[in-house]
């Protein structure tokens, strides 16, 4: 007999298992599809255990830093193996409390690999439990995303790899050659240097993080420059070949061509959605360079078929992925919710220091037509931050100068990821800078920095 559902959602990831439980709550009898661990990419190989990774580094700086707090310790030694498992202990630990999430609200688990064979029934195929056909009144398309690399460039898991293998490489190399200057290849540049091995960014755009705030992109090169990272942008890769030592890498800028030799060659130049063999053409899906095309809803060419998260796109984000889930579910269920507002969706990079942002950068809006007006403020300059060794960065916030609304808001250096929530909300409720301004901070935090970048913006900075 074939089991029916009010909704099917396809991969458990942080859209996916989102998704199953809002639909649960509201009362729809849900099953969830998954080939693999329950998760998905960002609880298993991503947003998870990468934190977790950055977190040990971020304790062995600590470690090599210890005379200056008053501290004397011997000679320390790293456990390479120790580190890679604490961070798989970390994802396995997550993946199954997401499997209790599944019993509680009485979700039932589908193991295998689903595809749409009508815009109402899927077929699922698993080798252990073969063949299945269960029909749905509606489908949630949550299939994620993989790595993508550059034409000629194959990734062999070994010298070649992507981020999946930067997390468990069973030997820290002595070199690392990072093909991508965005969020990915940034936070495994730090990582990586921390521990000792010698890194070179290469980068096709003309600064890494090239979608950030040019201030924040100038600010972080330096920092990472200082910490013996090599960067090379408006550089273009032709090609990285495998040697018995490791890669050469060949790219090139203002016409010379230069190679740079590595013990492994990690690709992060962005993702690419999981639409084959789910059944998106044969019901009539449409794609749109890969990915799910989608209206304002998440809502495919097939009204009762839905995408959310990486499967449909840019901004490939966790958040994003679990917001879109909810909204969807709504949708579906006719509860008419308010469409996701992606101006103020926050992007964070959790390398060190940390870089969090949230709206539009300085160049954006003045391209936009706005007056522009722009408060910053050091943390250099704040006492918490000198207090806890933190003095690196600045909060920058964009405001339109006729009406005070907040633009944009960026902040590098520590505890950034954390801080860029408020500014967020800020931006969200529709406060102006002044709001944020008049706003009293407790003393001392790191947040003071907030208040005070949106007082210079007024021109009425104090402590500095």
């Amino acid at each position: 007999a074939m089991e029916a559902f009010d909704l099917t959602v396809l991969g458990s990831g942080p859209g996916g298992y989102v998704a199953a439980i809002r639909a649960a709550q509201l009362g729809l009898n849900v099953a969830i599809i998954e080939r693999d661990a329950l998760g998905g990419v960002c609880l298993n190989w991503g947003c998870i255990p990468t934190k977790s990774l950055l977190r040990i580094a971020e304790n062995y700086q600590v470690i090599q830093e210890a005379a200056s707090w008053g501290f004397e310790v011997g000679q320390v030694s790293v456990n390479w193996d120790q580190v890679i498992a604490r961070s798989r202990q970390a994802a396995e630990k997550l993946s199954g409390g997401v499997g209790f999430l599944m019993k509680k609200n009485k979700i039932s688990v589908i193991k295998g690999h689903g595809r749409l064979v009508t815009p109402n029934r899927l077929v699922v195929q698993d080798e252990t439990n073969g063949e299945q056909h269960i029909s749905t009144k509606s489908t949630i398309i949550a299939t994620g995303a993989r790595p993508a690399t550059l034409p000629g460039v194959e990734l062999n898991g070994k010298q070649v790899i992507s981020s999946k293998e930067a997390m468990i490489l069973k030997q820290l190399p002595s070199t690392l050659t990072i093909i991508g200057g965005g969020a990915i290849g940034l936070e495994f540049a730090y990582f990586y240097a921390t521990f000792g091995t010698k890194v070179t960014i290469v980068e096709y755009m003309d600064r890494i993080l090239p979608t950030g705030d040019t201030d924040i992109s100038a600010a972080l090169t330096r920092s990472f420059k200082k910490q013996g990272i090599v960067i090379h942008t408006s550089s273009r890769v032709s090609s990285v070949e495998t040697t018995s030592n490791g890669t050469k890498t060949t790219f090139e800028k203002n016409g010379k061509e230069t190679v740079v030799d590595g013990d492994v060659t990690l690709v992060a130049v962005g993702v690419r959605g999981n639409t084959e063999n789910i059944g998106c053409e044969e019901i009539g899906v449409d794609l749109e360079r890969g990915f799910v095309k989608v209206d304002e809803h998440c809502r495919t060419s097939v009204s009762s078929v839905y995408a959310i998260g990486d499967v449909r796109g840019q901004p490939a984000l966790a958040h994003v992925a679990s917001g879109e889930a909810i909204h969807a579910v709504e949708h579906l269920s006719d509860k008419n919710p308010p469409t996701i507002d992606y101006k103020t969706i926050p992007a964070c990079v959790y390398c060190h220091p940390q870089v969090a942002s949230v709206g539009m950068t300085e160049r954006e809006a003045i391209k936009a037509g706005h007056e522009v007006k722009v408060g910053r403020f050091p943390f250099s300059a704040n006492g918490k931050s000198v207090a806890v060794g933190e003095t690196e960065g600045f909060v920058k916030i964009i405001g339109d100068s006729r009406f005070g609304e907040i633009l944009g808001a960026h902040v590098i250096g520590g505890e950034a990821t954390e801080l860029i929530g408020e500014l967020a909300m800020a931006k969200a409720g529709e406060l102006t800078v002044d709001d944020l301004h008049r706003t009293i901070h407790a003393h001392p935090t790191l947040s003071e920095s907030i208040m005070e970048a949106a007082a210079d913006w007024s021109g009425a900075a104090i402590q500095m």
